[in-house]
């Protein structure tokens, strides 16, 4: 079982001013999934706040995967991929462009979201949409090989491999 971290990036949403709809469904979808939701968290669209947050629950609470949800669009204040790309070692575009291109299947918007995904350590992060149908399309897109992705970073992958698994 993995564990998970969650974070939306949301102004309204850190002042109490707007209910976290995203963040709840990445949490039940995830659970469903059977994956261990460590930690969920709102924060303000502030590149330290979200560097801190990432870089708490990769750091500390060990998380093998950081969800964020928000801030990905062209707005001044959507700072998520900026955020991720101070946190992250190595990149892992495949995973965002394979969600861009599912997306644009739905709706040509889809090419203005600049969501990043990348490693940090042994953690993977991915940058969601805002929006929970967005997040639940997205979601659902890459959860099955996102699991191998998981076993692989993990190491968990070339265990199986050896034992037979």
């Amino acid at each position: 079982m993995y564990k998970v971290g969650i974070i939306t990036a949301s102004d309204k949403g850190a002042a109490g001013q707007r209910e976290d709809q995203s963040g709840t469904l990445i949490e039940e979808i995830m659970t469903q999934a059977g994956y261990e939701v460590a930690d969920t968290r709102i924060v303000a669209d502030e590149i330290d706040l979200l560097v801190a947050a990432m870089t708490d629950l990769a750091d500390q609470t060990a998380c093998d995967l950081i969800l964020t949800t928000g801030g990905t669009g062209f707005s001044p204040r959507d700072v998520t991929p900026e955020a991720t790309l101070r946190v992250i070692e190595r990149l892992s575009p495949g995973i965002s462009e394979a969600m861009r291109y599912m997306s644009l299947q739905k709706t040509p918007k889809a090419m203005l979201s600049r969501g990043v995904s990348g490693i940090r350590g042994a953690c993977l992060i991915i940058n969601l949409p805002g929006s929970p149908k967005a997040v639940e399309e997205c979601l659902s897109f890459i959860l099955s090989p996102l699991a191998h992705g998981l076993d692989i970073l993990s190491g968990h992958a070339a265990e199986c491999a050896r034992s037979g698994e």
